[in-house]
Order: C-alpha cells, then sequence, then structure tokens
C-alpha cells in the first residue's frame, strides 16, 4: 500500500486545510473589524473637529461673551458709580438683569443649527419611518433633560424663567445681543459684540 492513498493523510491533509482556512477567516474578520473601527474613530475625530470649530465654538463664545459683558454691566450699576445724567440706574439694572435671565435660559441644543447630515443619514437608513426624524436620540434625551431642568428651575424662587414655556432660539439671542448692545451705548460703551 502506497503512503499516499493512506486515509489518515488523506484525513490530516484536511484537517490542515480546514485549520488554515478558518484561521485566515479569523484573521480576515478581526482585520475587518479593526478596519472599520479605525474608520469610525477617524470619521468620528473629523466629524467633531469640524462641528467643534464650525458650530459648537463660535456659538459658545457668543453667548459667553454677552454673559460675562452682562455680568460686568450689572456688577458696575450695582456699583453705585455715577452715570451719565438723565440715565435711570434702576431701570438699567432691571434692564440689564432680564438679558442675564434671558441668557441663563438658552440652551445649546436649542440654537444650534440642526446637523442635517446625520439627519440625513437617519432618513437613509430608517427609510419611510424617518418622515418625522428631526433629531438624533442622544439629542432628544438632552433636550429632554433640559426641559426637566427648567421645570425644576421654574419651581425655584425667583427663576427667570418662571412661567416661560417657549425655548429661546437663535433669533432670541440675536434680539438679546441687541438689546445688550443697545444697554452698553447707553452707559457709554463699545462691545465687541460677534
Amino acid at each position: 500500500m502506497d503512503t499516499d492513498d493512506s486515509p489518515w493523510e488523506d484525513n490530516a491533509t484536511n484537517v490542515r486545510d480546514s485549520e488554515w482556512s478558518k484561521i485566515s477567516s479569523d484573521f480576515l474578520n478581526a482585520g475587518y473589524r479593526e478596519g472599520i473601527t479605525a474608520g469610525k474613530e477617524s470619521a468620528l475625530q473629523a466629524g467633531f473637529d469640524e462641528g467643534f470649530a464650525e458650530t459648537g465654538a463660535p456659538i459658545g463664545r457668543s453667548i459667553g461673551l454677552m454673559r460675562g459683558y452682562i455680568s460686568s454691566i450689572i456688577a458696575f450699576l450695582s456699583s453705585g458709580r455715577s452715570l451719565p445724567s438723565g440715565v435711570d440706574a434702576g431701570q438699567l439694572l432691571g434692564e440689564a438683569r432680564a438679558i442675564s435671565g434671558a441668557l441663563g435660559d438658552v440652551r445649546f441644543s436649542d440654537i444650534a443649527p440642526p446637523d442635517l447630515e446625520a439627519e440625513m443619514h437617519a432618513r437613509e437608513h430608517l427609510g419611510e419611518d424617518a418622515a418625522d426624524v428631526v433629531t438624533s436620540e442622544e439629542l432628544q434625551e438632552k433636550k429632554d433633560m433640559e426641559s426637566l431642568e427648567d421645570l425644576m428651575n421654574r419651581m425655584g424662587a425667583g427663576s427667570s424663567s418662571r412661567g416661560q414655556e417657549k425655548r429661546a432660539t437663535m433669533d432670541d439671542v440675536k434680539s438679546l445681543q441687541t438689546r445688550l448692545s443697545v444697554l452698553a451705548q447707553t452707559l457709554g460703551l463699545s462691545l465687541p459684540l460677534p
């Protein structure tokens, strides 16, 4: 009997080929998963960088500057320093506090432009069910939490948002910016508002 015709030899070759195929397949799958993960991480970082630079930072900076300016004006008006003649400090202080309270109620999620790319992606994956998709699940959870915070604030004493049911919009922020600018001009200040 020839050793090449041995049933043990055929079985060993089959096992070796089978093991090689399994190992090769396992490495291929692992490499594929690592490639997908690396691709997602890369796209996620690029998306974060773009969103931060084009949306988050400019909006945050603008609101932060306005809050800082109005806080300084409130401190100045509360200090009792003399004002230009004909200027009612009490009225200006009331306006400054109203602006400050309104700025405190501004939420990023309310004034940030919609993420059209994320909405389009959701529509692609949800098909017909995506007709009502307007926010991501994460953003909706954040808005729900902010609504709860607003409710808690309205329950607190002296809340600026007492009775406020409407959320701020970018138009509201622009209106507050105009009011702040007028207030500053009344005091003889020139604020470099964004």
